[in-house]
């Protein structure tokens, strides 16, 4: 098992400190092969950094990367805290990663997805002062947002979650024999982490796993975040013509794994209020409550974990 690697650039002008991770899940390696590819420009000239520091994580969770599944042990990208008691792999990285990240200002985590979709970015919440995500950089993530090369961002992610977990819990109480993580910080992954850290950033998903262009939008979200913070000499990048803003506002957890979808949907489906999603194993119809969008279907998914989310639009960039 490789050890962990990280890459380090630091320029003599002051900057940002910007840090850019890839396969944080072992079987999404867009980012691997647009780092890599960004390496290769900044060691034959073509890209050299002007001001501030970088640092290029190819292979975040090796362990998952060398199994060319999304987890080794767990899923890194799950209650990401560091532990004075290590006991599966993903513990050893979270020890590793997390005083890395704490180190750095902004992070571009690249992702991608298990059904066809649209590259999209997902973005914190607006700046509050609330319990669960408070937040003071909401202007500097839009901006950099709609300059990644993307027209579809996403929030509502961390609060989402923490609504699904009391909605597990209630089952829990109620009898159910699920083995259910109860935690509202099992939603919390690289960028929460980093916003709690004081710092700012996007989870990037750039397209379905297999899909060729995927590492091309990965590539392209690097070089301008580069930009746009000048730590390169580089043109900024122009903000998207046209963005469609979502909001996260419900997840369903499969409760056993015959559940079944309704049919094959991809990321942002529309789905009409009443229209049947899926059917649980006992016969039990799950349709939508409101108009809204189908988010990370996963008809893989495990019972007692993620299904799929619900999303709406949300008014947030067209200001």
């Amino acid at each position: 098992m490789r050890a962990f690697e990280s890459i380090h650039f630091s320029a003599t002008t002051p900057g940002p400190r910007l840090i850019v991770t890839g396969a944080v899940h072992g079987n999404e390696t867009c980012g691997t092969v647009a780092i890599r590819r960004v390496l290769r420009d900044i060691d034959q000239g073509r890209i050299a950094l002007v001001a501030g520091q970088v640092t290029f994580v190819p292979v975040t969770n090796p362990l998952a990367y060398e199994r060319g599944q999304r987890h080794g042990d767990r899923n890194l990208n799950r209650k990401l805290a560091p532990t004075g008691e290590p006991r599966e792999f993903e513990d050893h990285v979270a020890n590793w990663l997390c005083p890395l990240l704490a180190h750095h200002d902004v992070l571009l985590d690249l992702h991608s997805f298990h059904t066809p979709g649209e590259p999209f970015a997902m973005v914190g919440p607006p700046d509050n002062d609330g319990a669960l995500e408070p937040f003071r950089h909401a202007a500097q993530e839009e901006a950099l947002a709609v300059r990644l090369g993307v027209r579809r961002i996403v929030d509502g992610w961390l609060g989402t979650y923490a609504a699904g977990v009391e909605r597990r819990r209630a089952r829990h109480a109620g009898g159910g024999e699920l083995a259910l993580d109860l935690d509202a910080d099992y939603g919390v992954g690289t960028t929460e982490y980093m916003r709690r850290m004081g710092g700012w950033g996007f989870t990037l998903e750039c397209g379905q796993h297999e899909d060729p262009r995927a590492p091309e939008v990965a590539y392209r979200a690097i070089v301008n975040a580069l930009a746009h913070l000048r730590l390169i000499d580089a043109a900024p990048p122009a903000p998207a013509a046209e963005v469609e803003a979502l909001s996260l506002f419900e997840v369903i957890d499969k409760t056993d794994a015959d559940d079944r979808f309704a049919r094959d949907w991809s990321s942002f489906d529309a789905v009409r209020a009443g229209e049947l999603v899926g059917t649980r194993r006992d016969g039990t119809p799950v349709r939508a409550e409101s108009d809204s969008r189908i988010v990370f279907p996963n008809p893989a998914a495990q019972a007692g974990q993620e299904w799929f989310y619900l999303a709406r639009a949300s008014e947030r960039f067209t200001r």
